[in-house]
């Protein structure tokens, strides 16, 4: 199958939360045998902050980001494809690629939208009954999520979804996985996340004020946007980390935090990249409670949770390296059993198989 998938970034995790997602996806459906062409915009950045050059398992298209005709001309170039798919939050012309995608829907040819951020959209077109894109939900032959469970199905069905299906992250094994610690990451507990307002209030409560509160220990803080934010004296700020790094990240502290946006949070059923990296890399992971962490972790065997900062401190006051290492070692075994990117591709291909033409 030829698929077209046109997104933030493929090649660049740089204010790009969502590259691994795409990445572990695109790589393993190329794995079964389909053909990707991933279609972005040279824009915020991200083509001067590459983690990957264009990789061998999909074609990248980069294109100017400065006028709809450039646009429109690359999004031609889609015709012949079997699928079509526009994922949420490109950040360029979005609006215009929500609609242009369409025209090429027909008997030999699906179009998809695939929300990235389900929270985000939904309170979007519920807040503005005139938002375009609500007019545009129901001519989508699927709408796909990377979160959110039945509180996420249901809205976009009451918006006259055709149909809408999450499909989780998940564990690329090849690109996350265990490696030797490095003493640029020694801490008691490490956070990883961009500064974003629907999380900023979060990460003040979860990590900032633990840190506050437990002087003794060390705490590391990575990702874009934080530098001029007030820290105690025993959290370390590095900045961007770089893809290539995060299993470094995830494997030296004694644990590692994931801090779901607020909106996430709300939804529920919204695991984030983080938590399937730090798997991945056997950490022992600390994440803020929402509903439906079961469905993919077993709090107090392979994941610990933490309903506010008080809990954190807990959580860190109580734990050894010995339970660090038995948390990790489960969570890992049960990620790499259930949740990885080709249990993903291999649903999606069931959903397509299954749709009427």
């Amino acid at each position: 199958m030829k698929i077209a998938f046109f997104a933030s970034s493929l090649v660049s995790a740089y204010w790009n939360g969502a590259a691994t997602y795409y990445r572990g996806m695109v790589y393993a459906l190329h794995d079964r045998g389909h053909e990707v062409t991933f279609y972005e915009p040279d824009a915020f950045g991200r083509q001067e902050h590459r983690d990957i050059p264009d990789p061998d398992w999909a074609r990248v298209v980069v294109y100017p980001a400065k006028s709809e005709a450039e646009l429109l001309k690359t999004v031609e170039q889609a015709r012949v494809a079997d699928l079509i798919v526009k994922a949420s939050g490109v950040g360029v012309f979005d609006e215009l690629l929500e609609r242009a995608v369409l025209q090429f829907q027909g008997p030999s040819t699906l179009v998809l939208f695939w929300d990235v951020d389900a929270p985000a959209t939904l309170d979007r077109v519920h807040k503005n009954a005139a938002d375009p894109f609500r007019a545009l939900i129901p001519r989508y032959d699927l709408v796909l999520t990377y979160g959110g469970g039945n509180p996420v199905v249901k809205a976009y069905l009451s918006l006259g979804a055709k149909e809408c299906v999450p499909i989780y992250n998940a564990l690329d094994p090849s690109t996350h996985f265990p490696v030797p610690p490095d003493a640029r990451f020694e801490a008691d507990l490490g956070f990883l996340g961009n500064r974003l307002p629907d999380r900023e209030a979060r990460v003040d409560e979860f990590f900032l004020q633990t840190a506050a509160s437990v002087p003794e220990k060390r705490f590391l803080l990575g990702g874009n946007g934080w530098q001029d934010k007030p820290m105690p004296a025993n959290v370390n700020y590095l900045g961007h980390v770089f893809t290539h790094e995060h299993n470094a990240f995830n494997c030296t502290p004694l644990a590692v935090l994931n801090i779901n946006r607020e909106s996430m949070a709300r939804y529920g059923f919204s695991p984030p990249t983080r938590v399937f990296e730090a798997a991945g890399a056997k950490a022992c992971l600390i994440t803020d409670a929402w509903e439906g962490i079961e469905l993919f972790l077993e709090p107090d065997k392979e994941v610990l949770l933490a309903h506010n900062g008080a809990d954190v401190v807990e959580h860190l006051r109580a734990l050894t390296p010995e339970r660090s290492r038995a948390i990790g070692e489960a969570g890992y075994h049960r990620i790499v059993a259930q949740h990885t990117y080709a249990h993903r591709a291999s649903q999606l291909e069931a959903i397509l198989g299954g749709m009427k033409r």
